[in-house]
């Protein structure tokens, strides 16, 4: 799950880690089905039976009429509860500026940061003024050292190496600060690979005609905003960044090679960065990275570090120039004049994604905001929009799911004692986090001005950077959130052997207190559910209680794990979105156990929460029936063709659709709704894949 929203420069809300992007355009339940049970029943297909098509059957109708926004590269229940958090957090931020807070307080931070950014005229009249010294400090390197320097100053902190391959577009390396994996006490910090301006690797070495097609427009995008910044040249200019960033992509480990955490554990010491990855002055990097004093330094793709730090020292200096001017006007280019933005828009919104249309300018300006100033918003979102009935109605829901997970350990015939009683302890120290932190970022001496949009965005930054450097070499705070409460989303963090469940998605129709039961447990239930059995999927299962990367298990138990977990890859690789294009079962692993154990156990805790008695029938569906039904339609969406593409290749998540087919897993599915042998979906039950 990604902890911390990723910042591009196409001002899209990334929904990485648990959601794709996904999401509906109305807000609230469905209004116009006068349900009882809180799903929609209009947006069914009945002519579809569920054993052939689950997705088609559960929201067909609700796909056929429904329209993607034209601010949106998708739709679905994601973005529907999104909308409401949207909402809501623009009104708290429009009140905390008529407040008159104090300066420093969160309320004017947020007023300030939004004020700023929608001061279009201002930022129109400025120009390029702001920029000058960043770009005027690129033209003067003259040197290798000054290049290393330059790389070492622009280095940010950034996180979720396991669901991302290419981190900070401007830079060619990103830092993630955290535990070691083999010493769970102690902060240390990771050197990642990173600096490609399209979105993976495959990008580049792709031979695909849709891919030499999108390289072709990326370097027209790249000399398009040479041009307005007056490069001189700016053609040949852009042929010669776009080839570097090739040879970069070249060298990058894949999303499935930075999915294994056995090859990320690889402790430099610093002074052996110089031989072990030549080209770069380490010594100058580390110095102006502010890392000079960390006698070791985790290096998560070893092969792209040294295949990047010898691009440093074998392509023209002033290649590497003219790359860092080009990154330096594409991260910034939300909060520099319009022809800038739009020209980002036009390429990573409608060319990447298919959006039709930029989003509002109010809209970006919030998601800038949540992007720099999470915490500060948060605290005002959590004071406004959940009550502690809120929060104590979902930890019920855990607390089930976390007994019928135990339980269904427990029940493995295959798993031996040893390896039961070292997850159970796992599962006994589980640390879920639900709405908030307890603890809020303190953001003293963070300076925002209201008429300063592209100095508060470096600067927070520069803030953030800061304060991910100062864990290094301190005890790893096992209580702290990498989300904020007002994200819809949620995840897991194996390091911390913890789960955060931010306030903003734990709405209808994913949760809804006075909705049925077994609806809320098929929504909420199956993502909570999904989140617990993070800790045990193919990377979960690699780290013990404490968050220490070992083997807990036993040979035996493992291979069977393991097998079974290629069995899922075989059944989720035949997913075919487009002719002749599949989803990476591989790629997908972590994902795809997480659903098929987490919507079991969500199942198993719904049964429980019945205490006994039996659910009733509502709308004229059985309480089995709800319970699949809403896990279905938690996954409905309808994505543009460009996303889903880019989705296949990029995402550790299969799209929503092929997700809601989890169900054939299970065997109270086929009870449920009559599923029988011949059906697209059924599996024999020696086939149906049983993980946890």
């Amino acid at each position: 799950m990604n902890h911390r929203l990723l910042r591009s420069p196409t001002a899209v809300l990334v929904l990485a880690l648990f959601v794709g992007l996904a999401g509906r355009a109305a807000v609230g339940r469905p209004a116009s089905t006068g349900a009882q049970s809180g799903l929609d029943l209009a947006g069914r297909d009945l002519t579809v039976r569920p054993g052939d098509d689950f997705d088609a059957y559960a929201n067909g109708t609700w796909r056929k009429i429904t329209q993607i926004p034209a601010d949106r590269a998708s739709t679905g229940i994601f973005l529907q509860v999104f909308e409401l958090a949207e909402q809501r957090t623009a009104q708290l931020v429009r009140d905390a500026g008529a407040s008159k807070a104090p300066e420093g307080s969160p309320e004017r931070l947020v007023a300030d940061y939004y004020a700023a950014f929608l001061d279009e005229p201002g930022i129109d009249h400025r120009g390029l003024t702001p920029l000058k010294p960043a770009l005027g400090a690129i033209r003067q390197l003259s040197t290798r050292a000054d290049l290393a320097v330059a790389l070492g100053e622009g280095l940010r902190a950034d996180v979720d190496p396991l669901n991302a391959t290419n981190f900070w577009t401007e830079h060619p390396f990103g830092l993630f600060v955290t535990q070691a994996l083999d010493e769970p006490s102690r902060n240390v910090p990771y050197l990642l690979q990173g600096g490609l301006g399209l979105p993976d690797r495959e990008y580049y070495v792709s031979s695909a005609p849709e891919m030499i097609e999108i390289r072709a427009k990326y370097q027209a995008y790249v000399a398009e905003l040479l041009t307005l910044a007056g490069v001189a040249d700016a053609a040949a200019t852009a042929e010669r960044v776009v080839a570097l960033e090739g040879r970069m992509a070249a060298v990058h480990a894949g999303l499935v090679e930075s999915q294994d955490i056995h090859k990320a554990s690889n402790p430099w010491k610093r002074e052996e960065f110089a031989k072990n990855a030549p080209g770069l002055d380490w010594a100058s990097f580390f110095t102006a990275a502010g890392l000079a004093d960390q006698p070791v330094v985790i290096v998560w793709q070893p092969g792209a570090i040294q295949g990047l730090a010898a691009l440093v020292g074998s392509e023209p200096l002033e290649t590497w120039k003219e790359y860092l001017t080009f990154h330096t006007l594409n991260h910034c280019a939300g909060v520099l004049p319009a022809a800038f933005s739009k020209a980002s828009f036009d390429f990573y919104g409608q060319t990447l994604s298919g959006t039709p249309r930029q989003r509002d300018r109010w809209k970006r300006a919030l998601g800038a905001v949540n992007a720099e100033l999470g915490d500060a918003v948060g605290q005002l979102y959590v004071r406004r929009h959940f009550p502690p009935e809120a929060k104590a109605a979902v930890q019920a829901i855990v607390k089930n799911l976390v007994i019928a997970f135990g339980q269904r350990i427990e029940a493995l015939p295959w798993m031996t004692p040893a390896t039961k009683a070292r997850a159970l302890a796992k599962l006994a120290t589980l640390r879920v986090g639900v709405g908030y932190p307890e603890t809020w970022r303190d953001y003293a001496g963070l300076q925002i001005r209201a008429d300063d949009a592209l100095g508060n965005l470096l600067r927070a930054e520069r803030y953030e950077y800061r304060h991910q450097l100062a864990k290094l070499g301190k005890p790893v705070d096992r209580d702290e959130w990498w989300m904020t409460p007002q994200t819809v989303n949620a995840l897991n963090l194996p390091l911390q052997n913890a789960l955060n469940f931010p306030a903003a998605i734990l709405e209808a129709p994913f949760f809804d207190p006075a909705a049925d039961p077994a609806a809320n447990y098929g929504s909420i239930g199956a993502i909570i559910g999904h989140e617990i059995s993070h800790s045990f999927d193919n990377l979960g299962a690699e780290f013990d209680a404490l968050g220490r990367l070992a083997t807990w298990w036993t040979p035996e138990d493992l291979a069977h794990f393991q097998a079974a977990g290629q069995r899922l890859v075989a059944q989720v690789a035949a997913y075919e979105p487009f002719p002749g294009v599949h989803v990476n079962g591989q790629q997908t692993l972590g994902e795809n156990i997480a659903d098929v154990a987490g919507l079991s156990a969500a199942f198993d805790a719904w049964r429980l929460s019945l205490a006994g008695h039996p659910a009733p029938t509502l709308d004229g569906l059985t309480g089995e029936q709800r319970f699949f039904l809403a896990f279905g339609q938690s996954w409905r969406s309808k994505v543009r063709e460009p996303a889903l593409r880019q989705q296949l290749v990029t995402d550790g998540h299969a799209p929503g659709r092929w997700r809601a087919f989890t169900v054939r897993n299970v065997d109270a599915w086929y009870d449920a709704f009559g599923v029988q042998a011949g059906q697209a979906l059924y599996l024999e039950p020696a086939d149906r894949v049983r993980v946890w």
